[in-house]
């Protein structure tokens, strides 16, 4: 029989598991690992009182994120009540009905959390239970036949003992302790066969032949009270303080399954619970009430408004959270310095101090396309060969001249020109216009370079101090070229351009030579160009 009420009870609870995980996938969806920490930060869940602390959280001025809303706890349980006091447990004596196993016990009560850890409760347990009499080594029986029905409102603080934790998420078992006071009323008469008989004669002097067991207690109870008929008081009032522990198995978000002991201990010493009261003086024969209780708990609240209860949440979660994910923590942005400003930071830079405007490699050294040691920022002939090595300060290799290009450079006929020398050509400050001497000093270069094809003519400017005369000197010397070319007919090619030199920058140099030069060069500064 046993067998099958157990099997019954694992059925009604696995039917309730199935129930509450069905109807709440979505949230189960979401903190199914037991690690989410979404609760501080969703103002949803957080109350107008403390909104201000919220604001503060999310505005970085409080580093402590607000406690959260919470759902209720409602409990319904039903066990066995027993009392701990004269009568042996279990023994069974001829003539009694049966040993001692105490009797039925049920209770309702809602827990509300303080904090993750603490948490109240307020609720109601109740107990019916018959004591067979016991006569020990007596031939009668000192104890009698009794029954006892206790009402008791309760008040507990408990502690949740396994909720924070630095290793895992929220747990799945809740294992509590809990201290508190009880107001008991019980009633102890004389026992009646029978399944729910519990209508005996009060142990009150309401029958002078059985034992007036309130008067015995009288000055450890609150009060009496409740007349029978023969207006004798049948219930006795009085304080308890209880102390136990429980054990909750999570069966979904809304749903657990607990098993609790509680004993409730009496402040006065009252000793008539087992329908008998000892002889060794107050105190030493209080009796006591365990109650052995299986409770099935159900949260109370709007899941979008509360999170589940604190005991059931770590607040560990959300300092782990932030460390792995960081949702609310202000990360500083990097600062990586780069003292040359090569794009590699210093931290990873093999060369630092790259000259401006070099390329570098991705470890901030400077790129030298032919290895010769000359950045290629500054290298005049990036791909020197290997066989010119070493190279001068600007990249240029001193490559051997081979043996055959010294036979035909011996060989060749050097041009020569004859012409010693040839006139300046001087311009007023500011001006760029040839004057009349000017333009016949010319006219006897022209006739002098027709009578020598092989000589050129190098014409070269002066004034480099800033932009105007940079200007201002080419501006001479495109002005004589013009007039050599176009005036004189002498070609372009025969003419050497050459300006900004250091020197007077009124004056033109004209000197005869057979060397190669550019006889055409851009304007430096062609805003600042002197009209014609």
């Amino acid at each position: 029989m046993v067998s099958k009420k157990f099997k019954l009870l694992l059925a009604i609870v696995a039917l309730l598991q199935t129930a509450s995980y069905a109807q709440d996938t979505t949230h189960m969806s979401m903190s199914i690992n037991g690690t989410d920490a979404n609760w501080a930060y969703d103002s949803s869940k957080i109350s107008s009182k403390n909104m201000p602390q919220y604001n503060e959280f999310t505005n970085y001025q409080n580093p402590y994120p607000p406690k959260p809303r919470s759902q209720w706890e409602l409990s319904f349980g039903g066990g066995n009540a027993f009392i701990i006091g004269d009568r042996p447990m279990f023994a069974k004596q001829d003539g009694a009905d049966g040993g001692y196993v105490g009797g039925i016990a049920g209770s309702i009560s809602a827990r509300f959390p303080l904090s993750h850890v603490f948490s109240g409760r307020l609720g109601y347990i109740g107990s019916m239970q018959k004591i067979p009499g016991y006569k020990g080594n007596n031939s009668t029986f000192y104890i009698p036949f009794s029954s006892n029905v206790t009402h008791a409102l309760t008040m507990d603080l408990i502690a949740s003992l396994n909720t924070i934790s630095s290793h895992r998420g929220n747990p799945k078992t809740n294992i509590y302790v809990f201290i508190g006071y009880d107001l008991a009323a019980t009633q102890v008469a004389k026992g009646e066969k029978g399944g729910f008989k519990f209508k005996g004669t009060v142990y009150n002097g309401s029958n002078p032949d059985l034992p007036n067991l309130y008067r015995a207690d009288e000055n450890k109870f609150i009060t009496t009270f409740h007349k029978d008929a023969f207006g004798n008081k049948n219930q006795a009032l009085y304080h308890n303080i209880d102390f136990g522990g429980g054990l909750a198995f999570k069966l979904s978000s809304k749903i657990n399954l607990a098993f609790e002991e509680r004993i409730a201990n009496s402040l006065t010493g009252v000793d008539f619970m087992d329908g008998f009261t000892g002889k060794r003086g107050y105190g030493q024969t209080a009796d006591k009430m365990a109650y052995s209780t299986v409770k099935l708990n159900f949260n109370l609240g709007n899941p979008a408004t509360h999170t589940e209860p604190l005991w059931w949440i770590n607040p560990n979660n959300y300092i782990y959270n932030e460390v792995a994910t960081p949702k609310h923590m202000k990360i500083p942005i990097p600062v990586l310095p780069d003292a040359d400003g090569d794009g590699v930071t210093d931290q990873f830079d093999m060369e630092p101090n790259t000259p401006a405007g070099c390329a570098v490699d991705v470890h901030g050294v400077s790129l030298d396309t032919d290895g010769d040691g000359v950045p290629d920022c500054r290298d005049k002939e990036k791909l020197t060969p290997q066989n010119c090595f070493p190279v001068n300060a600007d990249g240029v290799g001193t490559c051997p001249e081979p043996e055959c290009c010294k036979a035909i450079d011996s060989l060749k006929m050097q041009p020569s020109c004859s012409i010693g020398s040839l006139p300046s050509v001087q311009f007023r400050n500011g001006s760029a216009t040839l004057n009349a001497t000017a333009k016949s000093l010319l006219d006897n270069v022209a006739q002098q370079l027709m009578a020598n094809p092989n000589c050129k003519v190098k014409l070269v400017g002066y004034g480099a101090s800033d932009k105007r005369a940079q200007q201002l000197s080419w501006d001479h010397v495109n002005a004589v070229k013009t007039y050599l070319t176009e005036k004189q007919g002498i070609s372009e090619s025969r003419i050497i351009f050459t300006y900004g030199m250091e020197g007077t920058g009124t004056t033109v140099d004209l000197v005869p030579t057979t060397e190669e030069g550019p006889n055409t060069v851009p304007a430096p500064h062609p805003n600042l160009q002197k009209s014609k």
